[in-house]
C-alpha cells in the first residue's frame, strides 16, 4: 500500500513550511521578527554568529548541537542577543535559545528539525565542497511513505503505525532481489527522522553514485512499541520495566507487522547475508536487541550510541555464539563524549569476552545526528560485498 512516492528534496521542503507555524508556538511574547532579521551567519571560519532578539529576557543562552555547554549571549541597545561560536566542522547543526530554563526556537529561521517531542531549529556549516549529506546532481533513490494497521503498538491513533522505504536509484521490482537495511530512529524522533535528520537517502545516493555502496532497500519504521513511552518523563530511561515493555512491543510489531508487509511489497534478498538491522540511541537498543537474537535472519547489526545502559547482557545474549552467530559486520559506534559511552563500552567488553567479532567505534562528539551520520557514511560501505575468497 503505496501512499505516496516523493524525492527526498520535496519531502523536507514540505515539512519545513509545514512547521512554520510551530514557530509562533515556541517563542516568548517579548520575543520579535524583524523583516529579514539575519538570526544565523556563517562565518569564512566555519564559525556561527547567532541573534536573538528579545528585549525583555534578562539573560538568552544558545545551545549548540554536539557543543557540550550552552554559550551565553550577550545584549546591545536594542535588545538584541548576540554570540559567536568557536569554528565548528562541516555539518547540520541542531540548536535552540533558552531563556529561564526554557527552551525556544529561533522565529527567524524557518528550518526546523523533525521531532516529536523536542523539535529545534536548523543550520547547515558547509564544506568546501559538496557533502555526502549534501543533495548533489547525482540519480537520486525515491523515498515512499506506507501505512499499515497494527494489533501490537499501543497508543497509536486508530492503530495506525507507519514506515519509509527509499529505494535506490534504478530500481528494478522484477530485477534481481535487493539487500535490505532496517534503520531504526531515537527516542522523541518519528519514522521521518533518518531521513529529514539523518539525510541518509542522500548519503546513499552520493556512496551510491561514487560506488562505494551496494544499492539497497533502506526500511525506517516509527520505532515504539508503546507511544506513552515518548510521553514519559526523561528518567523513564532509569527504569529497567519501562524500557522492555516499549523494547518488547515494538520488536512483535516489526518483526511480524513491518517486516512481512515490506518483504511482500519489495524485491528484498530472502538471504541472510543480505540483511542488517541498524539504529540510534533507543534505536540502537532495538536493533542490538532484535539483530542478537535473530542472526538467522540478520548478518549484520549496528548499534549507534545504544541506550544499553540498563540491559543486562548476560540476561539477554545468554546463549550468543560466534559461530552460531556468524556475523559479516557487528559494529557498535557512539562519540567519546557522549553520556552513553560507559554502557556502550561494557557492552563492547561483554561481546569480546563471548569472542563476538565486534568493532568498535569512538569519535568525538555527543549524543548528536553529526555522530550518527558519520557512522551511517562508514559502515554503509561495509555492508553486503560478497565474502573474501
Amino acid at each position: 500500500m503505496n501512499l505516496n512516492m516523493v524525492r527526498g528534496v520535496s519531502n523536507i521542503a514540505k515539512i519545513s513550511v509545514a512547521l512554520l507555524t510551530v514557530v509562533a508556538f515556541l517563542a516568548p511574547a517579548s520575543a520579535q521578527v524583524l523583516p529579514s532579521f539575519p538570526s544565523i551567519k556563517i562565518n569564512s571560519d566555519r564559525s556561527i554568529t547567532f541573534r536573538y532578539r528579545d528585549p525583555g529576557a534578562n539573560a538568552v543562552l544558545c545551545s549548540i548541537e554536539n557543543v557540550a555547554k550552552p554559550l551565553a549571549m550577550h545584549q546591545d541597545a536594542e535588545g538584541i542577543w548576540t554570540i559567536r561560536s568557536a569554528p565548528l566542522p562541516p555539518g547540520i547543526y541542531r540548536y535552540h535559545f533558552e531563556i529561564n530554563g526554557i527552551s525556544f526556537l529561533d522565529p527567524a529561521n524557518p528550518v526546523i528539525s523533525n521531532s516529536l517531542m523536542r523539535p529545534a531549529s536548523m543550520v547547515t556549516v558547509p564544506g568546501d565542497g559538496p557533502e555526502l549529506w549534501d543533495a548533489t546532481a547525482v540519480p537520486h533513490g525515491t523515498v515512499h511513505h506506507h501505512m499499515y494497521t497494527t494489533s501490537v503498538v499501543l497508543g497509536l491513533p486508530g492503530n495506525q503505525g507507519d514506515y519509509y522505504v527509499y529505494t535506490p536509484p534504478g530500481y528494478d521490482p522484477a530485477g534481481k532481489p535487493y539487500p535490505v537495511l532496517y534503520l531504526l530512529h531515537g527516542w522523541t524522533d518519528n519514522a521521518y527522522g533518518w531521513i529529514y535528520n539523518g539525510r541518509a537517502n542522500f548519503i546513499l545516493d552520493n556512496l551510491i553514485a561514487q560506488g562505494k555502496v551496494v544499492p539497497m532497500v533502506v526500511v525506517m519504521p516509527l520505532g515504539y512499541g508503546d507511544l506513552a513511552f515518548i510521553h514519559s518523563p526523561f528518567d523513564v530511561w532509569q527504569s529497567p520495566s519501562s524500557i522492555d515493555h516499549n523494547t518488547d512491543l515494538f520488536t512483535r510489531a516489526f518483526l511480524t507487522e513491518v517486516m512481512p508487509q515490506v518483504e511482500s511489497t519489495y524485491n528484498i534478498s530472502k538471504n541472510r547475508d543480505d540483511h542488517a538491522i541498524a539504529g540510534l540511541s533507543m534505536g540502537g537498543l532495538e536493533a542490538v536487541t532484535i539483530g542478537l537474537a535473530h542472526t538467522d535472519y540478520f548478518a549484520s547489526v549496528i548499534g549507534l550510541s545504544a541506550a544499553v545502559q540498563k540491559l543486562d547482557f548476560a540476561k539477554q545474549f545468554a546463549t550468543l555464539d560466534p559461530k552460531t552467530a556468524n556475523l559479516r559486520l557487528l559494529w557498535i559506534g557512539c562519540g567519546a563524549e557522549d553520556g552513553l559511552i560507559t554502557p556502550n563500552r561494557k557492552l563492547v567488553a561483554f561481546l569480546q569476552e563471548r569472542n563476538m567479532p565486534v568493532t568498535q567505534i569512538e569519535i568525538p562528539g555527543l549524543h548528536t545526528w553529526l555522530v550518527w551520520r558519520d557512522n551511517l557514511i562508514h559502515f554503509a560501505p561495509l555492508l553486503f560485498h560478497p565474502w573474501p575468497k
